[in-house]
């Protein structure tokens, strides 16, 4: 394939791209149309102001993103306590998940897990 035909299917390419953003939006800004009107009449027949809906609407954008759909309740974390440490290097590990590399090296060489429990 030669540059010359290269250079001109991309453009081809990216006037194709620049044609169907453009349809995109505009099929965008039709079908908005149709809703703004509909929210307008609601906000006058409840005699709802641009003030309350954008108070309402940062309250809500700041709770939760907007996009995210049977959001949980937030759970507060505790922070798990370790319960092994690594005599040398003074490395945790809660117990949970995958061991970290110095438990597993420790156990291969022979060493017990108990070895490095935390006492109380």
């Amino acid at each position: 394939m030669t540059r010359d035909t290269y250079s001109s299917l991309k453009q081809k390419i990216e006037k194709e791209i620049l044609k169907l953003q453009k349809q995109a939006q505009a099929l965008q800004t039709k079908q908005r149309g149709p809703v703004i009107t509909s929210i307008i009449r609601s906000m006058r027949e409840y005699d709802i102001t641009p003030e309350e809906i954008a108070e309402a609407f940062n309250k809500k954008a700041t709770r939760s993103s907007p996009r995210k759909t049977a959001a949980k309740p937030a759970t507060a974390k505790r922070p798990v306590a370790a319960k092994y440490r690594h005599p040398q290097t003074g490395a945790t590990w809660t117990g949970r998940g995958k061991a970290p590399r110095w438990i597993t090296a420790a156990e291969t060489e022979g060493q017990n897990r108990d070895d490095f429990l935390i006492k109380a």
